[in-house]
């Protein structure tokens, strides 16, 4: 990830600042306490308590060094700058799913921010590629592991 440009939403910027936060914060604390409750149960060889907390460290420092490098290479995307002309990252869009006749909407992020159950989509994805440059009313097919899904664009917005 060193060096690449990592396109994130204000909202994505400030979620992963607060967790880091908290991770360096309070968390670091808690984890560094477990460790010297288990050290002073003696015998660190065998001592589940204490490969556990270490292991909980070993995670917690992995995740704060992918947020820092995710931060060092964010570029955030402006809403003023997101156009509403033809989907772009930033933007919303509201599509109907031609097999089901039901609208559905999306939220074109970046892929480290993707959280498909909330419908925020990674313009990496199947979907977000198929959608990035399209037009209100253009018509996609795109290829899932579900089978060919097709959609018209109804409306773009931020």
């Amino acid at each position: 990830m060193a060096g690449k440009k990592v396109s994130i939403t204000a909202e994505g910027l400030k979620k992963l600042e607060d967790e880091l936060g908290r991770l360096k914060g309070h968390m670091r604390m808690e984890v560094a306490e477990r460790i010297k409750e288990a050290i002073s149960f003696g015998d660190i060889s065998e001592n589940a308590e204490y490969d556990d907390a270490k292991n909980e460290q070993a995670h917690l420092e992995g995740r704060i060094n992918y947020i820092e490098q995710i931060l060092s290479n964010a570029s955030v995307i402006d809403e003023d700058d997101v156009k509403t002309d033809q989907v772009n990252l930033g933007a919303k869009v509201v599509l109907l799913d031609k097999e089901f006749k039901e609208e559905v909407e999306f939220f074109i992020v970046g892929s480290t921010e993707a959280d498909p159950f909330n419908n925020k989509i990674s313009d990496e994805s199947p979907v977000g590629k198929e959608l990035i440059g399209k037009k209100v009313g253009d018509n996609v097919q795109v290829s899932t592991l579900q089978g060919s899904v097709k959609y018209k664009i109804l409306k773009i917005f931020k």
